[in-house]
């Protein structure tokens, strides 16, 4: 009865010292800290004259397409393999660059030394993940969309002005419509210094101020945009 109890204790101690000792990698943070000297992370992607890389998101794009496997299934583990390979011991025959691409960015120096396999398997998996057509096809649908608003609205969207606004409904605080009422002087002069108490039923509501989140111009515009409810 001892022993079995000994034995359990033995487990019990060597169970906790493995689920002490595993690591977790966020393949997001990793991503930054190890590639973003080079590569561009943003989905779209900027590009610049001159970048020492292509793109992330091109990066991904070109592998998913260009890996050849017999079940979808097997495109993510052949994706974060190929990955793991290829960064620490790039070749031009791995490689599925085109020669041009070749040309101007060079082959990808090994990262060897730098970043481990278990990390880059992490990195992989959120590239493989992030960098989705779907998504990026949504993202586009949705900036093609915000891209046609006006001005003043696309600077309400990016202030936070919905949290609290509605356009023609009061929420929290009152809607734009109502707002419209006053002049458009008085309208820039609260979206600068904020204001308490202006409207009745929304006495205990404050209004921040905005002078050191938006630029005169913005201001003027949101105000314009308003105005116009």
């Amino acid at each position: 009865m001892k022993n079995y109890i000994f034995s359990l204790t033995v487990l019990g101690l060597l169970s906790g010292c493995t689920q002490h000792d595993e690591v977790h990698y966020d393949g997001a943070s990793l991503l930054k800290e190890k590639c973003a000297s080079c590569h561009n992370l943003d989905m779209p992607p900027k590009t610049f004259k001159d970048e020492k890389a292509p793109p992330m998101m091109a990066v991904a794009f070109h592998v998913k397409d260009f890996l050849k496997v017999d079940a979808p299934s097997e495109k993510k583990p052949k994706f974060i393999a190929f990955f793991q390979d290829y960064v620490l011991h790039p070749t031009r025959e791995k490689s599925f660059c085109d020669k041009k691409s070749l040309e101007d960015y060079g082959l990808m120096p090994s990262q060897e030394g730098k970043v481990t396999k278990e990390e880059l398997g992490a990195i992989a998996k959120y590239i493989y993940e992030y960098y989705d057509q779907e998504k990026f096809l949504a993202k586009m649908a949705a900036k093609a969309k915000f891209d046609v608003l006006p001005l003043g609205e696309q600077i309400a969207i990016h202030g936070g002005c919905f949290t609290c606004h509605d356009k023609q409904k009061a929420k929290v605080a009152p809607s734009f419509k109502m707002i419209a009422t006053k002049s458009k002087g008085e309208i820039i002069q609260v979206i600068k210094g904020g204001s308490k108490g202006t409207w009745k039923g929304f006495e205990r509501m404050m209004m921040p101020p905005y002078q050191k989140n938006l630029s005169q111009v913005d201001i003027e515009s949101l105000a314009e945009w308003i105005k116009q409810m």
